[in-house]
């Protein structure tokens, strides 16, 4: 049976905030949250909270690597690279690193051998780079996972597969981006077509990626977690209201 985690259960380097179930009820899931560039774990904390998914333990993990020249906040890639052309930083600069700490420290030791939980009960949500670690963990473990959602996170570069004949993982996946300027290019989703089974994709008619702002953007995301969490309680009814 699975119980609640505790800070001691990580890597004593890995920062991260545990968000348990409301009212303190036994974790039959848990949802782990990986912020983007540029962010850190307290944001997605409060969303977390926000959540208040039945049965569920949310865990806000913060990126390894800070980003340089005392621009704040942290970032999960292998590197940091900037395009000239657009004075921004890189996304995908390879996340070999962050993808083997969230297979081997989170999901493996962590959840499944401390914990207890099964991988069919553990999800992932990312946003931007988050989201792109979200996807190469789930790609990494191979085994089923309860779910990814992925908003306005790519599948990394280095995973993308190069013929049809790879076994396509089971994981079901949902991402999200907006209807200009986003990261989700219909290249993006065929790439991700061909290495998960199952890709559901929700088009926000808005500019850019970014999280859900109301409760229309929210509701796909909600709608996943209700097929996908092993709660016997189901998703309550106002969850889906952003503070």
């Amino acid at each position: 049976m699975s119980r609640q985690p505790a800070i001691s259960d990580f890597p004593s380097n890995l920062q991260l905030r545990i968000v348990p179930s409301p009212l303190d009820q036994t974790p039959v899931s848990v949802l782990v949250l990986l912020h983007g560039l540029g962010d850190s774990m307290e944001p997605f904390a409060q969303f977390a909270r926000q959540l208040s998914l039945p049965e569920t333990t949310c865990i806000s993990l913060q990126a390894p690597f800070s980003l340089p020249f005392d621009l704040g906040g942290f970032h999960w890639g292998d590197d940091i690279t900037f395009d000239q052309s657009k004075g921004t930083m890189d996304y995908d600069t390879g996340f070999s690193k962050a993808s083997r700490m969230m297979k081997e420290d989170v999901i493996e030791e962590a959840l499944l051998q401390k914990c207890g939980y099964k991988p069919r009960n553990i999800l992932l949500f990312g946003f931007g780079q988050g989201g792109m670690v979200a996807l190469a963990a789930a790609l990494a473990y191979r085994t089923e996972l309860g779910g990814v959602v992925s908003i306005g996170g790519p599948l990394p570069s280095h995973m993308i597969h190069s013929g049809s004949d790879e076994v396509k993982n089971k994981t079901p996946v949902i991402v999200l981006g907006g209807s200009s300027q986003s990261l989700m290019t219909q290249s993006a989703l065929s790439n991700l077509k061909q290495a998960f089974q199952v890709v559901e994709y929700v088009r926000w008619p808005k500019a850019g990626d970014s999280m859900p702002r109301n409760r229309d953007e929210m509701l796909p995301i909600m709608k996943f977690f209700a097929r996908r969490l092993q709660s016997r309680s189901g998703v309550p009814e106002g969850a889906i209201e952003l503070a």
